[in-house]
């Protein structure tokens, strides 16, 4: 299986058990088969474009994110205060420096 058939199948279901969904509710929400997700994290298939777009929506991250092409995840802070998104950037930057050393 090629590397970058992996990599999409185990950011899905990375994504998917970040989120805390079971392959059965993200189905749902795209109204597709649970088969059909897990086909997607076995590597035996991919999404069509569609579905990475609305993956991207359901994940609130990018199409490159699922896609492996950026690294960068995003992270929605609507409804946060400032002193909230602060605090979310200092534990980020914290994380990020202890894996720096």
């Amino acid at each position: 299986m090629a590397k970058e058939l992996l990599m999409l199948a185990d950011r899905i279901k990375h994504l998917r058990e970040s989120s805390s969904l079971t392959q059965a509710e993200l189905a749902r929400k795209l109204s597709l088969s649970r088969s059909a997700i897990n086909a997607w994290e076995m590597g035996l298939s991919v999404p069509t474009s569609q579905y990475v777009v609305e993956l991207a929506k359901v994940f609130s991250v990018s199409t490159d994110y699922i896609l492996g092409i950026n690294e960068t995840a995003v992270i929605p802070v609507t409804g946060l205060t400032d002193e909230q998104i602060d605090a979310v950037l200092n534990i980020i930057n914290c994380f990020r420096n202890a894996n720096n050393k």
